[in-house]
């Protein structure tokens, strides 16, 4: 169900560390009218499925399920969009529990962070991922020592 064919972007080496994949990146992958990002998306989670470095968490999947069924200018099945989820539970998956909301709270504090972008960011450094890949932080910018990287931008 998951793309799984090979800037930070599709070139990008990512045989080693982890990579922390926000929302934005999955949702494009399966949305049909997300061109040239959609393409942009399949390539960097192929990569990422190859070499077993990708890390999602309870939230972003979550939010890929809703985007997947009901944001997107073409819906998914239930049932599709379920199997992709399944797929991507063969990750390295962050759990938000209590402590993971409260480390979020202190990271809005410190950075004036969304809540929603502060708790992705702790999953990131949580898991230890060196580079979070998303389009909704400020590319080069670097967090408790992840580097957020967005994959859309020209090299």
């Amino acid at each position: 169900m998951a793309p799984r064919a090979g800037s930070h972007g599709p070139e990008t080496n990512y045989t080693k560390g982890r990579f922390f994949v926000d929302t934005n990146l999955l949702v494009y992958a399966y949305d049909q009218t997300a061109e040239p990002k959609r393409s942009i998306s399949a390539k960097v989670l192929s990569a990422l499925w190859e070499h077993r470095t990708g890390v999602v968490s309870t939230q972003v999947l979550q939010e890929l399920f809703v985007a997947l069924t009901r944001k997107v200018a073409r819906p998914l099945p239930v049932d599709i969009v379920e199997g992709i989820v399944s797929d991507f539970l063969g990750w390295r998956l962050v759990v938000n529990d209590g402590k993971a909301i409260l480390r979020a709270i202190d990271i809005q504090k410190r950075l004036g962070l969304s809540f929603w972008d502060s708790l992705i960011v702790q999953a990131a450094v949580f898991a230890r991922a060196h580079t979070l890949l998303t389009e909704d932080l400020q590319n080069g910018q670097v967090i408790d020592g992840v580097t957020i990287v967005n994959p859309f931008l020209a090299p």
